[in-house]
């Protein structure tokens, strides 16, 4: 089997899911298992299901084409605000959207008009990470437009944390976030449907023990696929870290000088050195780079060190003098290194446990080759 190539464990993902879920489920919260890490991939996806996932959430409209050929039918929430020339796909594939725009809501009212169908629109609305989401103040007004639009009903409200800013929720914006559903729901004469506290970096606190107040829907990608918390990185106790292994292959074993011969300034070559061996060792390099991953995000193994990357060449420094052309090195990867290697066009992924039909199927984004193990 050739590589490099990104081992996904269905076993642990399923565990994750059903363990995220039943945390939450005590508190009243569903979760939208979100697929844009993994760009849409319909096992990944069908494993959070299994895991008890109330539905999906995606931020790409290629991902979600990918899930419904595969056939999945649940309800899918398009997370990223629709661009306004695709508002008639989003319609048709997708149950709800997240918004901030009213040009756009409109489009996405006439096309479900146009479709015979109403598109459910949840409101985004800025709690402090300063990316999409509307003004607090302004969010009666555009309430208030969206129930007089027919073609759109307006389900839900959400925030958004620690993405842009850094900025993690706390008990203050929690309880603001519950005072604007609550309002919200006296201004609609009806309870909404949808009250997002957030995503990944959210768990923490709403597994702290505070109450959760009005929220009622959380949108979990990184905590499922990675066990970790997405502003400390630390562990999620009870989840696996390691459901998803890149295996690279080497490609050049030898021993070099710790540094080059000529003194080198360039600014891109001093970028890109990130450990020089303190003394002549063994070097490694493996068949991966920027082309393929994010390099900063991936662990060494122990007893490796990480010399220098380039756009397709991975040097390590390593102790261990078992490993030869040919061998295979594998690296855990943070949520940026697995969003750009799944969507690499060069990194097969391995399906391992799946207890699908048994049949192996291509994937069809990026060419990308898929293994069922």
């Amino acid at each position: 089997m050739s590589g490099p190539r990104i081992e996904a464990d269905l076993v642990k993902l399923r565990h994750n899911a059903r363990t995220v879920v039943e945390r939450l489920k005590a508190q009243g919260i569903s979760v939208s298992a979100v697929t844009k890490a993994v760009c849409g991939e319909p096992a990944i996806a069908q494993a959070m299901l299994e895991g008890g996932a109330a539905n999906l959430a995606d931020a790409r409209l290629r991902n979600v084409r990918k899930l419904r050929k595969a056939g999945i039918t649940c309800p899918i929430t398009l997370l990223r605000t629709p661009m306004l020339s695709q508002t008639n796909e989003v319609v048709t594939l997708c149950e709800a959207s997240y918004n901030t725009e009213i040009a756009v809501i409109s489009a996405l009212a006439a096309a479900a008009i146009r479709c015979g169908t109403v598109h459910n629109v949840i409101l985004m609305v800025e709690m402090g990470d300063l990316r999409e989401g509307i003004m607090p103040k302004n969010l009666p007004n555009v309430v208030q437009q969206v129930e007089d639009m027919p073609g759109v009903i307006l389900a839900g409200i959400g925030a958004n944390f620690a993405c842009l800013s850094g900025i993690p929720p706390d008990a203050a914006k929690m309880r603001a976030l519950s005072r604007l559903a609550s309002a919200t729901e006296r201004q609609c004469a009806r309870p909404l449907q949808t009250i997002s506290g957030g995503n990944s970096a959210t768990l923490p606190w709403t597994l702290s023990g505070t109450s959760a107040g009005r929220i009622n829907n959380l949108r979990i990608g990184e905590a499922i696929l990675l066990g970790v918390d997405p502003v400390s990185g630390d562990r999620i106790n009870g989840l696996f870290t390691d459901a998803f292994t890149l295996v690279a292959e080497v490609i050049e074993t030898d021993t070099k000088p710790a540094s080059p011969v000529n003194n080198m300034t360039d600014p891109a070559w001093l970028r890109d050195c990130f450990t020089r061996a303190s003394k002549n060792g063994r070097r490694l390099i493996v068949a991966l780079g920027h082309q393929d991953t994010d390099v900063s995000g991936l662990a060494m193994p122990a007893g490796y060190r990480l010399v220098g990357v380039t756009s397709d060449h991975l040097v390590v420094s390593t102790t261990d003098a078992s490993l030869e052309v040919g061998s295979k090195v594998s690296f855990q990867m943070n949520y940026s290194a697995l969003m750009r290697a799944m969507a690499a066009p060069d990194i097969e992924t391995i399906l391992l446990h799946d207890i699908r039909a048994g049949h192996a199927r291509d994937s069809e984004a990026f060419g990308k080759q898929l293994v069922l193990v």
